[in-house]
This record gives C-alpha cells, sequence and structure tokens, in this order.
C-alpha cells in the first residue's frame, strides 16, 4: 500500500508499533519490528529485517537481505532492554549485520554518513563513527571502537575491544589485535602499523603541516625502538602542537590493549 507520507510495499510486514517516517520506501518482504523508529527518506530495498529497540536517522539506504538490531549473538545475554541506534544517510549493502548490545542499557550505536559493504557484520556494543567505509566481509567484534573516516579493508577482522583511529586504514585480510593509531595503515596478521596514511590524509584535506608533524611521529612511534611513554614525550617535545598530533597522542596514551606495532 501507499500512503501520503511513505510508499510500503503490501508484502511487507510492519508492527503497528512501529514509527516509519515521512518519505520512507520499504520494499518487498521487509519485516519491521514493534520498537523500531525509521527517520524520514529511508530506504529499504527488499527483505531488510530491522527489529528490537533500534532508532535510525533520515536517509538511510538498507539493501536486501541486511539484519538490523537483531539480539546479540554474546553467550553473556541475559535480558532486559538492548538498544542500537543509527544516524543518517548510512548505506547498508546487501547482507549486514548489526546487534544489539548485550547487557541491560547498553547500545550499538554508528554514526551518519558510512558506507557498510555487503557482508560486513558490526557485533554488540560496537561504537562506530561517521564516514567510515567498511569493504566486503570486514568484521568488528564486541565493544570495537571505530573513529571517523577509518577504512577497514575487505575480509578484515577486529578482536574485541579494540579501537580503530581516527583517517586509519585497514589492508585487506589483516587481523588485528591491538588498537590501531588515527592517520595510520596497518596490515597483516597480526596487523602491524606499516605508515602514515597519506591518501587518506589528502582525501580528508589534512594539510602539509599536519602531515609533516605525522610522518615524524610515524618515525619516533614505530622506528625509532622507544617505549610508548618515551616516544610519546619525544612526539610532544619535538613535533609541532596540531591537532591530529594532539589527537594521536591521546589516543595511544588511553589505549587498554596496546597498539599494533
Amino acid at each position: 500500500m501507499s500512503g501520503m507520507h511513505h510508499e510500503i510495499h503490501p508484502t511487507a510486514i510492519l508492527h503497528p508499533g512501529a514509527s516509519i517516517g515521512a518519505g520512507c520506501r520499504i520494499g518487498p518482504y521487509c519485516v519491521i519490528g514493534e520498537h523500531v523508529v525509521l527517520g524520514a527518506e529511508c530506504h529499504l530495498h527488499s527483505h531488510v529485517v530491522i527489529d528490537g529497540h533500534t532508532r535510525l536517522g533520515a536517509g538511510n539506504e538498507i539493501f536486501p537481505f541486511a539484519s538490523i538490531g537483531l539480539k546479540t549473538q554474546d553467550l553473556k545475554w541475559k535480558g532486559g532492554i538492548t538498544r542500537t541506534e543509527i544516524g543518517d544517510r548510512n548505506t547498508f549493502r546487501e547482507y549486514v549485520t548489526i546487534h544489539s548490545a548485550t547487557s541491560d542499557g547498553e547500545v550499538t550505536r554508528v554514526g551518519s554518513g558510512n558506507h557498510i559493504l555487503a557482508y560486513c557484520h558490526l557485533a554488540h556494543n560496537v561504537t562506530l563513527g561517521n564516514g567510515v567505509i567498511m569493504s566486503n566481509v570486514a568484521t568488528l567484534a564486541g565493544h570495537v571502537t571505530v573513529e571517523d573516516n577509518a577504512v577497514i579493508g575487505g575480509l578484515a577482522a577486529v578482536h574485541q575491544f579494540c579501537r580503530i583511529g581516527r583517517m586509519a586504514i585497514i589492508g585487506g585480510c589483516s587481523k588485528v589485535v591491538q588498537d590501531v593509531p588515527p592517520f595510520m595503515m596497518a596490515d597483516g596478521n597480526p596487523a602491524e602499523t606499516r605508515t602514515v596514511n597519506k591518501v587518506g590524509l589528502e582525501r580528508n584535506g589534512i594539510g602539509a603541516e599536519s602531515q609533516n608533524a605525522l610522518k615524524g611521529a610515524y618515525k619516533i612511534l614505530f622506528r625509532e625502538g622507544l617505549t610508548i611513554p618515551n616516544a610519546l614525550a619525544r612526539i610532544e617535545a619535538e613535533l609541532p602542537g596540531v591537532p591530529e598530533i594532539a589527537h594521536l597522542v591521546d589516543f595511544i596514551r588511553k589505549s587498554e590493549r596496546g597498539i599494533s606495532r
């Protein structure tokens, strides 16, 4: 049936309690649960399942056989209300799975403007920033944090509780078991930090001064054989105090799993 405010295919199944924003298009055989909120202008192509206490912002595009907001796969699940919250203008390609959080009151959170390609998986309690690209079959385990504008290559796997820094890039088929620092390129099994993500910095408009400072930081962190505290002290003492260096230092200081070296 079609209404004045949205377009819903007659084979789609929507719970009466679901909230559907203006201008949404919901294609054949989609299933929308009771506690789902869809913002305006979302487009669900067909066979999309959205359930749980799940909220999507405006302008999201979701391709066939994606599944969003369903119960965690975590065996620690004990019940309660867990949530999945997603921002605006995201693309979720075929067979993407995004699971709700594990414990009562917790959230799996996805920002805006992300491009999540086919067969990607975002597990319970993941926090994904804005402008992230995940290539096909990239997988994030529980409690992973991915900062803005990171790129995760196809078939890469990120261990639970790891953090992926802003504008970092992870090579395809990598196994990430420690934090990947912002602005860097990591690759391998296990992944190691290889160099500065020069292409990513340029694409995101990072200027020459900051790029040069990050190159210097990379050498101090990964080529001088220093302990992390000593390397960070040298970076702060010797390199320009640009925002990117400040963020890099803060990210590494807060690391609980250590960084991929």
